[in-house]
């Protein structure tokens, strides 16, 4: 499958925090997102947006740093949210139960590149890049599988 791309210019973290909800409004079971950039690009901000979006009431989406996973129950249905900065191997992904999860539940993962092999091939990839200003970012998305087609399509011009 031919890989998709678009580029977003996201001007402050009020707007990350809505096209995060724009995606959230599409997602279902086996939906993954991999969400990489350096640290402090916005990975965490973006997750914990797009999670808040689908909550019935508020609550708090604390960082999976050193949780390494946190999971929720929301409208859309069950909810992982990994951080695996702080893997070494693949090995300890699967002791996690992330790749079952992969089948039956939406999945946000923050440092994709520990993965390695494990990275699902339908997965939507979304690298946040710090911009010239403090608060603006350039998100890079990719996506081969067409399902992405409509869940990206409120981003698009």
């Amino acid at each position: 499958m031919p890989v998709q791309n678009l580029s977003l210019v996201l001007s402050d973290p009020d707007q990350t925090a809505r096209r995060a909800a724009d995606l959230a409004a599409r997602l279902q079971s086996g939906d993954v997102v991999l969400l990489s950039g350096d640290v402090g690009a916005g990975k965490t901000h973006f997750a914990r947006a797009l999670i808040q979006s689908l909550m019935a009431y508020p609550e708090d989406v604390p960082s999976p740093t050193f949780t390494l996973v946190q999971t929720y129950d929301t409208q859309a249905g069950e909810i992982w949210h990994a951080d695996l900065y702080r893997l070494t191997s693949i090995q300890e992904i699967e002791e996690l139960g992330l790749t079952d999860a992969f089948d039956t539940a939406i999945c946000l993962v923050e440092w994709p590149d520990r993965l390695g092999s494990l990275i699902p091939d339908d997965a939507l990839e979304i690298e946040l890049i710090s911009g010239s200003e403090p608060e603006t970012r350039l998100a890079q998305v990719r996506w081969t599988d067409t399902k992405w087609n409509d869940k990206v399509e409120p981003w698009t011009p």
